[in-house]
C-alpha cells in the first residue's frame, strides 16, 4: 500500500469551530465529501459548503437529545475496516458501508464545564462526550487508512501537506495524528475520572456539583499532563529533563517568560519554592532563594524597601539565586535589583521602566506569574508516589485561642509578636530542621536543613550578618530538649515561636522562663523535606 492516502470523505464534528470553515473549504477544494453533525453542519452550510448530514450516511436519525449521532456501524465500519483486506472489503460491501478517510473532532469541554461555579451535576454528566472519543479511537486505531484530526492548531500544517500532495496525507502524518489522538482520549478520560472521584454520592441531576475534596486519598492517582517544555538537562548535565504543565497558565509552570535564557530545571524548582513563600504575605514582600532555601526574606512599605531588607540578610548567598516579588516590579526596585547577579525573577508583572532597566541583562530570566490555587503535593519514591495536601496552614495574631498559645510567664510584646508571625511564615518554607531569626519583617539568619535542631540554631546565627540582639526566632518543629532553645537565646533572641508537642515541653518552657524569653506555641508543625 502507498504511504500516502488520498482523502475522499471526511467526517467533521467539532465543539471548537475555530478555523473550521477554512479547513473544510480546503478539503472541499480537493473534492472531499464532507459529512457532519448538528451545529458543525450548520456552520459549514452557512459558509456555502455542501454537507451531507450524518443521518444521510447512516440512514438513522440523530436521537436521544444528541446522545446518539455517530454511534453506528456505518460510521465505525467506515473508519475501522482495513482497506485491501478481502474479508473486510466483502463485509463493508455487503452492508453498504462507505469509507471515511478523515475524522475532524474535538470533544465536549468537560473540564471547562466542571470548573464552572455552581454547575449542576446533570449538566456535568451531559458534557461527557461518548461519540467523539469513540470516533477518535476508531480512526486512530486504523491510522494506516484514516487521518484523525483533533487539534485546531494542526489545520494549517495539514492544509499545506494536502496542497503539496494534491489531497493526500503521508503515513508519518497519520501516525503523528494518531498518537496525539490517543493522548487526547487518555487526558479526557483522566479528567472525567478525577472529577468524579471527588463525588462520593451522585446527587440529583439538578443539584449543584459538590465541592471537590482536597483529600489526597483518591482510589487511583491519574496524572496526565502535556509536555510544556523540553529542558537542556535536569539537576545535573547528565540527567534528561522536561517540564509538563496542566495548561491553566497559572503558577510557575504556566508563567510567561519575558526575557532571558531558557529556564533550567533548577531555575524552575527554585522559582517555585520562592513563589510559594512570597505568596504568604499580603504586604509588599521580596524573597531571595538559593537551592530552595531562602537566604533573605522581607516585607516593606515598597518593593524596593522589601528587597533591600531581604538582600541585607545574606548578600553573599544571594549571588546567583532567584528572586520572588509579590507586586509589580517598578523602575526603582529594578534599578537596585539589577546591581546583583541573579538567575531569574518571578513577579506578577514588570513595569515598562523595570523592563528597560533589566533589558541590559540579556541572560536574566524575567517571568510573569499568575497565582495558582494550592494543589496536592506529589513526590516520587522508588516503586510509587506519595501524595499529600498542600501545607496551607497559617496562624495569626487573632488565633490566640486555640491557635497561638503563650506558654511562658512573659508574653511577647506587640513588636515581638509581629516579628514572630513573620518568622513563622518564612520558617514554613525552609528545609527541616529549620531555625529562622528575624526582626521587623526581615530575616536575619536562616539555619536550614540540619540534622540537629541545635546545629540549625547555631548555623542560622553563624550566617547572620546583621546583629541578632533583640531578635525573635522560629522553629519549624518542637524543641526536643532545652539545649536548642538555649542556643537560640545565646544568639540574642528574646522570643520564640514553635509548635510545641514534645514530651520535654515543660523543660523547654522552664528554660525560657529562666532566660526571660517569651515563647508561643502554634500547635502546628511545618516540616519540609
Amino acid at each position: 500500500m502507498s504511504a500516502e492516502k488520498r482523502i475522499r470523505r471526511a467526517l467533521l464534528s467539532v465543539t471548537d469551530k475555530t478555523g473550521l470553515v477554512e479547513f473544510a473549504q480546503a478539503l472541499a477544494g480537493y473534492g472531499v465529501e464532507l459529512v457532519s453533525t448538528g451545529g458543525t453542519a450548520r456552520a459549514l452550510r452557512e459558509a456555502g459548503l455542501a454537507v451531507k448530514d450524518i443521518s444521510d450516511l447512516t440512514g438513522f436519525p440523530e436521537m436521544l437529545d444528541g446522545r446518539v449521532k455517530t454511534l453506528h456501524p456505518k460510521v465505525h465500519g467506515g473508519l475501522l475496516y482495513i482497506r485491501g483486506n478481502p474479508e473486510h472489503e466483502a463485509a463493508v460491501a455487503a452492508h453498504c458501508i462507505y469509507p471515511i478517510d478523515m475524522v475532524v473532532v474535538n470533544l465536549y469541554a468537560f473540564e471547562k464545564t466542571a470548573a464552572q461555579p455552581g454547575v449542576a451535576f446533570g449538566h456535568l454528566i451531559e458534557n461527557i462526550d461518548i461519540g467523539g472519543p469513540s470516533m477518535v479511537r476508531s480512526a486512530a486505531k486504523n491510522f494506516e487508512d484514516v487521518a484523525i484530526v483533533t487539534r485546531v492548531s494542526d489545520y494549517p500544517v495539514l492544509m499545506e501537506e494536502l496542497k503539496a500532495n494534491r489531497g493526500s496525507l503521508s503515513r508519518e502524518t497519520r501516525w503523528r495524528l494518531a498518537r496525539q489522538a490517543f493522548g487526547l482520549t487518555a487526558a479526557y478520560d483522566t479528567a472525567i475520572a478525577n472529577t468524579l472521584d471527588q463525588i462520593s454520592d451522585a446527587p440529583a441531576s439538578d443539584q449543584t456539583l459538590p465541592k471537590a475534596s482536597a483529600a489526597p486519598q483518591v482510589p487511583t492517582l491519574r496524572i496526565n499532563l502535556p509536555l510544556a517544555q523540553s529542558l537542556r538537562y535536569g539537576e545535573n548535565p547528565h540527567q534528561r529533563a522536561a517540564l509538563y504543565a496542566d495548561g491553566s497558565g497559572l503558577g510557575i509552570a504556566g508563567a510567561r517568560q519575558l526575557q532571558g535564557k531558557e529556564l533550567s530545571f533548577n531555575n524552575i524548582v527554585d522559582l517555585d519554592a520562592c513563589w510559594e513563600l512570597v505568596q504568604e504575605f499580603d504586604e509588599p514582600a521580596a524573597i531571595i532563594m538559593k537551592h530552595t532555601n531562602p537566604c533573605g526574606a522581607a516585607t516593606g512599605a515598597t518593593i524596593l524597601e522589601a528587597y533591600i531588607k531581604a538582600l541585607a540578610c545574606d548578600p553573599v548567598s544571594a549571588f546567583g539565586g532567584v528572586i520572588g516579588i509579590n507586586r509589580e516590579v517598578d523602575g526603582d526596585a529594578a534599578e537596585e535589583i539589577a546591581k546583583l547577579f541573579v538567575e531569574a525573577i518571578a513577579a506578577p508583572g514588570f513595569s515598562a521602566e523595570a523592563r528597560e532597566r533589566f533589558g541590559a541583562k540579556k541572560n536574566l530570566r524575567l517571568v510573569e506569574v499568575r497565582s495558582a490555587p494550592p494543589k496536592p503535593v506529589v513526590k516520587h519514591v522508588s516503586g510509587g508516589l506519595l501524595m499529600q495536601d498542600a501545607d496551607t496552614g497559617r496562624v495569626n495574631a487573632a488565633a490566640l485561642d486555640p491557635g497561638l498559645k503563650v506558654v511562658t510567664w512573659r508574653p511577647p510584646t506587640a513588636e515581638e509578636l509581629r516579628s514572630l508571625l513573620f518568622a513563622w511564615r518564612v520558617c514554613k518554607h525552609v528545609k527541616s530542621n529549620a531555625i529562622v531569626y528575624a526582626r521587623d519583617g526581615q530575616t536575619l539568619g536562616v539555619g536550614a536543613g540540619q540534622m540537629s535542631r541545635v546545629d540549625a540554631a547555631r548555623f542560622g546565627a553563624m550566617k547572620a550578618v546583621l546583629p541578632l540582639k533583640g531578635c525573635v526566632a522560629a522553629s519549624d518543629a518542637f524543641f526536643p530538649f532545652a539545649d536548642g532553645l538555649e542556643a537560640v537565646a545565646a544568639a540574642g533572641a528574646t522570643a520564640v515561636i514553635q509548635p510545641g508537642g514534645s514530651v520535654k515541653d515543660q523543660d523547654v518552657i522552664d528554660a525560657a522562663d529562666r532566660l526571660g524569653m517569651a515563647m508561643v506555641f502554634t500547635g502546628m508543625r511545618h516540616f519540609r523535606h
